[in-house]
């Protein structure tokens, strides 16, 4: 019995020594803060947001399976109304819709390719400025794809103008990629990379949306930080079926389809089957951040070799967007039954939306959804979907090359790795490209997030001059 007295004890002394080294590392370890704003510039202001208001007031909706080439061609003859250097200049290649020009640089073993999409998704619902007005309304310009990318679109572009007026010869390769599809997940940026496969090209750097300058990226972070997007999830798509005899609602059978489908579900609310990992991105995330954060913050996230254990525990119950940043994440997104409300199903579905993480990829998560349908007599059937995306190396000289000029363009703006739990184009560069980086240098606050994909979109004026800004030192710094 002493021994165990004794061992019990040793435990409890070995924890409090490491809660002790822990406490010491966070005091000897300063809190920071982010100080990043943005600098006023209105003449270019004013300048840029007349260029992105043309642009979003072109309305370029795109649909699952319409090239709508016509369309987008219309939009083609704005890009060189605005940007009439660029079209002079550079070398364009058309495919469908989708847009890719290219800019010899002296040498071509390091091409970098800047890329956003032309496309947006529907504007629904009752906007306080009309979707596609371009209203410019207190340094802000509203509308569908002012934030999401045509502002993105309109910088790289704009920052090819102004280094071709200048004279300027760039000593690596440039392309300049933007497809039509993105938001419907079509063919445009796909035929984009199989045309640079067919030349021979491999970029060494990509820059796509994704990351931002986002305000207050987690709860209790202050200010601004650069969330440079290096990882990007799989997606898929699994159709739960439960079929029976179907009949009357007056004499209801035990185990009916619905019934086993709620039993489904509940079982996947209640345990969740994903393994909750935390992956050396997502590690570096947090840590970082933590230097910005309270002290319970710097505490129990910059103390990862300690409270790794606890954190992966307690942190997907706090949050929801954490926790899909640390497992494949299951929604559930349609239900169908029976057409009648006294008729039972002869067969009722359910669709899983689900987010593939690196540490348990599409096959791996895929298998367990079926296994654990099998329990309810359920019948799975899968959509193709895609598995995710290989991290970018957060140690790389192409994530230092994009570190250093946020750094440059932004100064005393922190920079963070960001696991992405949306889709993007980069994807498709995958192939090609071993450093697909997903970020856009524009602020996005709580009201930008909120409106993108949603109602009342809008990015404000100030973000536009860094923007410009960033892509040319992009093109300045790789060489």
């Amino acid at each position: 019995m002493k021994i165990i007295l004794w061992i019990v004890l040793g435990i409890l002394a070995l924890l409090v020594i490491l809660l002790l080294i822990a406490l010491i590392r966070t005091l000897l370890r300063p809190a920071k803060t982010s100080r990043w704003q943005a600098r006023r510039e209105p003449e270019r202001e004013k300048e840029y947001a007349g260029k992105l208001s043309r642009m979003v007031q072109y309305e370029t909706v795109s649909r699952r399976g319409e090239i709508q080439r016509e369309k987008f061609l219309g939009f083609h003859k704005l890009l060189e109304e605005l940007f009439p250097l660029v079209h002079q200049h550079l070398e364009k290649t058309e495919i469908d819709g989708a847009l890719l020009f290219y800019w010899k640089g002296k040498h071509s073993d390091k091409p970098v390719v800047l890329m956003g999409h032309q496309d947006v998704v529907p504007a629904e619902g009752e906007w306080e400025h009309e979707p596609f007005s371009g209203d410019i309304v207190n340094d802000q310009v509203w509308g569908r794809g002012s934030a999401d990318t045509k502002c993105s679109v309109m910088a790289f572009f704009q920052a090819v103008e102004e280094l071709l007026a200048q004279g300027y010869e760039p000593e690596q390769d440039v392309y300049l990629s933007s497809s039509n599809t993105e938001e419907v997940g079509g063919e445009g940026c796909p035929k984009l990379v199989a045309e640079l496969k067919r030349r021979g090209v491999r970029p060494y750097l990509v820059c796509d949306e994704g990351g931002a300058i986002v305000t207050e990226p987690m709860a209790g972070i202050k200010g601004n930080y650069a969330m440079i997007g290096v990882l990007e999830k799989g997606m898929g798509n699994l159709l739960i079926s439960a079929r029976s005899n179907g009949g009357h609602s007056s004499y209801p059978p035990q185990n009916s389809p619905i019934a086993r489908l709620a039993g489904f579900v509940t079982d996947i609310e209640k345990h969740n089957p994903m393994r909750v990992e935390m992956g050396k991105e997502m590690k570096a995330m947090l840590s970082t951040l933590s230097d910005y954060g309270p002290f319970y913050l710097r505490y129990l996230l910059g103390n990862m070799w300690l409270f790794e254990p606890l954190l992966k525990k307690i942190l997907p119950s706090i949050s929801g967007q954490v926790a899909a940043l640390m497992r494949t994440t299951i929604a559930f997104t349609q239900q169908s039954g029976s057409d009648g409300a006294n008729v039972l199903p002869q067969e009722a579905t359910l669709n899983l939306n689900l987010r593939y993480i690196p540490h348990q990829g599409k096959k791996e998560s895929d298998e367990i959804i079926r296994k654990l349908a099998a329990k309810y007599n359920l019948e799975v059937k899968s959509d193709e979907g895609y598995d995710y995306c290989e991290p970018v190396n957060i140690d790389s000289d192409a994530y230092h090359l994009v570190e250093d000029v946020i750094h440059e363009v932004f100064p005393e703006l922190p920079t963070c790795p960001y696991v992405m739990t949306g889709g993007t184009d980069a994807r498709f560069y995958q192939e090609i490209c071993d450093a697909c980086i997903r970020f856009s240098p524009v602020v996005y606050g709580k009201a930008q997030m909120k409106g993108m994909h949603g109602l009342n979109e809008y990015v404000d004026t100030f973000s536009l001059p860094g923007a410009v800004d960033f892509y040319k030192t992009v093109i300045r710094k790789n060489q």
